[in-house]
């Protein structure tokens, strides 16, 4: 039976700890306790620690010699500590307008599942979404938990220009794209709240092991939303467990 984590030197300034090859909140937890860890651990190295939904990378920015030593002596320090930090949970409620100016394919779909529009919005906008990492683009989040009946397809043909803020379904997972970019999901509406600023600290207010819920929006109240956001009065609703 293999042994997880496996450490892996990855050229010179980064080191690998990938765990079992699983999507999960149990994972998950496994994970940001061990990356809290490191970065205090690790705190006066110039170090980076990026969690996906199974694995850990620490970048150095220079050169490193025993680097992989101290990551696995650190790694064993953590386990027989059994030590598990504790996450104060964040549920951000982010509104989406499924309005047919936005969902590009929501019709698509509705036809393929023999669902109405309005029980997909239903669906979609019914649970509580676990934030597992970001990337892609700055400030995408990867969120699972979106319901079996909703997983669809990427597209064949990606688009080359999808809109900021759009809502898409892609295979298991739903996310929103945080900037214009070429992009394969399927988009069912917008959300016309920021997701990433690169003059704020953090730029991304929504992190790993944070909870997403949709809430729906029409087009009138998507309007009011991004007209606050340009004057700089939006603040996203945060409840906070834990």
């Amino acid at each position: 039976m293999r042994e997880y984590p496996k450490i892996i030197r990855l050229g010179e300034r980064a080191i690998l700890l990938e765990f079992e090859p699983e999507i999960s909140l149990e994972i998950l937890k496994k994970l940001l306790s061990l990356k809290r860890y490191l970065q205090e651990k690790l705190l006066k190295q110039d170090v980076e620690v990026t969690n996906t939904y199974n694995s850990l990378l620490i970048s150095y920015v220079s050169p490193i010699e025993d680097a992989y030593g101290e990551v696995f002596r650190l790694f064993e320090e953590f386990k027989a500590a059994k030590i598990s930090f504790k996450y104060q949970i964040r549920l951000f409620h982010i509104p989406v307008c499924y309005d047919e100016n936005f969902a590009l394919d929501l019709e698509e779909i509705s036809r393929a599942k023999k669902l109405s529009k309005e029980e997909i919005i239903g669906l979609h906008s019914s649970v509580d979404y676990l934030v597992y990492f970001t990337g892609f683009l700055p400030g995408f989040l990867y969120l699972g938990g979106l319901p079996e009946t909703l997983h669809f397809s990427r597209k064949i043909h990606p688009r080359q220009s999808v809109p900021k803020g759009a809502v898409g379904i892609g295979e298991k997972q739903t996310g929103i794209y945080p900037q214009a970019s070429p992009g394969g999901w399927n988009i069912i509406g917008n959300s016309p709240v920021p997701l990433f600023d690169p003059t704020a600290n953090p730029p991304c207010e929504i992190r790993s092991g944070d909870m997403i819920r949709f809430y729906p929006v029409s087009l009138e109240e998507h309007e009011k939303i991004k007209e606050e956001v340009q004057r700089g009065k939006f603040h996203f609703k945060i409840e906070q467990n834990g």
